[in-house]
């Protein structure tokens, strides 16, 4: 047991240098470790192992004798002939047509009508100036959506807007109104207020003002002007 110990460290070289193991601790610390990359040796008893054979001597005869098969192209059996694929022509076209349909643009002229028509129906219950503001608003909506400042998804989401709107599902309405805030801010921050205004006033209007919305086939009366 005198071989096992603890030296502290060397005094020499500094005072905080590890502990020194002595070597009958070191080897009594535990059973050897096994070397993972250290080839197992064969079982007692076995016998020598198998020839091996190289990969460019893959045709030499086994060692029964008999040599493999030949080796050729694999291909169809005699008396069948392979069709050929399907023609790839219309699937690209109804690919085309499905994508075409997907991109189809909204008509700018039906989302700014039913919101006009929303505001005429408002002016008979709100003032002039808050009027005017949505409507400057509103021309500012019409103004990016002609010169392509709106993009695809923004025009979708108007228009889905403007359709809740008629039908008088005014939380739907609302709840667009917040996506397009969220997703494309930059784009609709000019306008936006005025359309989150007029869905705030078009909830409380009564059921014979909305029939102004609800009626599409009732002329938008624009205001008359005071000289």
């Amino acid at each position: 047991m005198e071989d096992m110990y603890v030296k502290a460290g060397n005094q020499e070289r500094g005072w905080n240098d590890p502990p020194q193991f002595s070597y009958g601790l070191q080897t009594a610390r535990g059973p050897p470790r096994n070397l993972l990359n250290k080839r197992a040796a064969p079982p007692a008893g076995a016998g020598a192992p198998p020839p091996m054979y190289s990969s460019a001597n893959h045709l030499a005869p086994t060692q029964c004798g008999i040599a493999p098969p030949p080796l050729h192209k694999a291909g169809p059996p005699p008396g069948c002939v392979a069709s050929p694929l399907p023609p790839s022509g219309p699937m690209i076209s109804q690919k085309e047509a499905g994508s075409s349909q997907s991109e189809s643009v909204p008509d700018v002229e039906a989302v700014v009508l039913v919101l006009k028509r929303a505001l005429a129906a408002c002016r008979q219950t709100i003032g002039d100036q808050v009027c005017n503001d949505v409507e400057k608003r509103l021309r500012l909506l019409e103004d990016g959506w002609r010169s392509g400042q709106l993009s695809l998804p923004v025009k979708r989401r108007m228009d889905a807007l403007s359709q809740e709107l008629q039908s008088g599902h005014w939380d739907a309405a609302d709840e667009i109104h917040r996506s397009l805030m969220v997703d494309h801010v930059t784009e609709v921050i000019q306008w936006m207020v005025g359309v989150k205004r007029l869905i705030a006033e078009t909830r409380n209007l009564s059921p014979e003002l909305l029939q102004l919305l609800h009626n599409p086939a009732e002329p938008v009366q624009e205001p008359v002007s005071q000289s």
